[in-house]
């Protein structure tokens, strides 16, 4: 399915509608929506814009009613069960959330694409069958796919040998530390930082973005270049929902998604602002370069597509055909 990118397209979908012998336009539809994020942090602030956006040319079509996220109206681990049984119409999450629904979703970090490159090759379309399928949602969008992950650290490495350190890790890359030789800690994000100061663990997985809005930066020495992966968020629709929109309501939602898909190029901007602002904090760049540096991001996607296949025989091949350059 194509993004639509224009008022113009939305516009005459609408006029269709109303010029149809006895067709009256839908009534205006007010969807809930929730993400699994605090609101106004990185990974909240693209779908708040999109929300913002929606709202705003959809008037009289299609509204949402934003509940809030990170936990303040439920576990953001249950957010996709909420979306699959209808309890929520709209969520933003990652694809890590709701594995337990769809262990697929875990495929979507090792894309070598951004979601308008994979409308274009048939991953999306792919990928949205199989949201159908098992978790009864419509993958409507994803943002945040323009920023990547890195290896922070309170130790010094040279090589990509990680033996003897501790790192929190969450399903995202623990085959990849793994594979360098580090110990494995799982905690919750809101453990990060005592654990950290403790020395219970001596570094951690995450975005180039979002360290210092989490007051991580205070208790971190070492950022690991270059960044592997991909840190997206996901924006599902229950697939009831968008079955009973009109077609004036999806291609308005489509439109405000595309708008948030578009944000790609400022994030791009934003991840060397953060990563400014983390030289300011105290936060020192590992740079790998030439053939350590390849051999850090060989082992990052060959260990991932290996786990990922292992765990995933059925689709994992053709994920891997399709997300792969």
């Amino acid at each position: 399915m194509k993004t639509i990118q224009s008022t113009a397209i939305r516009s005459a979908v609408a006029v269709a509608l109303v010029a149809g012998a006895g067709v009256a336009p839908a009534q205006e539809v007010t969807l809930s929506a929730v993400s699994a994020f605090a609101e106004g942090t990185t990974f909240s602030a693209n779908f708040e814009r999109f929300i913002e956006k929606l709202n705003e040319i959809g008037k009289g079509v299609v509204q949402i009613d934003y509940k809030g996220g990170g936990g303040k109206i439920m576990d953001p681990f249950q957010l996709g069960d909420a979306v699959r049984t209808g309890v929520v119409d709209i969520a933003n999450l990652p694809g890590a959330f709701y594995t337990k629904l769809m262990p697929e979703a875990d495929a979507i970090k090792l894309s070598d694409f951004n979601i308008r490159e994979e409308r274009e090759n048939g991953a999306w379309e792919y990928m949205n069958e199989l949201h159908n399928k098992r978790i009864n949602a419509w993958h409507l969008s994803r943002h945040k796919d323009c920023v990547p992950f890195h290896l922070y650290l309170n130790k010094p490495i040279e090589s990509r040998n990680l033996d003897g350190l501790n790192i929190r890790v969450t399903p995202i890359y623990r085959a990849f530390f793994a594979s360098m030789g580090a110990a494995m800690i799982r905690t919750s994000p809101g453990d990060v930082y005592t654990a950290l100061e403790r020395g219970t663990v001596d570094g951690y997985g995450w975005p180039t973005q979002g360290v210092l809005d989490l007051g991580w930066h205070e208790v971190t020495k070492y950022r690991v270049e270059p960044p592997f992966y991909r840190a997206s968020v996901e924006v599902l629709v229950n697939l009831d929902t968008w079955n009973e929109l009109s077609d004036e309501q999806r291609a308005t939602l489509r439109e405000a998604a595309d708008f948030m898909e578009g944000l790609c190029e400022e994030d791009r901007k934003i991840n060397e602002s953060e990563k400014q602002r983390q030289a300011d904090a105290g936060i020192e760049a590992i740079v790998f370069e030439g053939e350590e540096a390849d051999a850090w991001l060989r082992e990052a996607y060959e260990t991932g597509w290996a786990d990922f296949i292992g765990t995933n025989p059925d689709e994992g091949p053709k994920l891997k055909e399709l997300l792969s350059k």
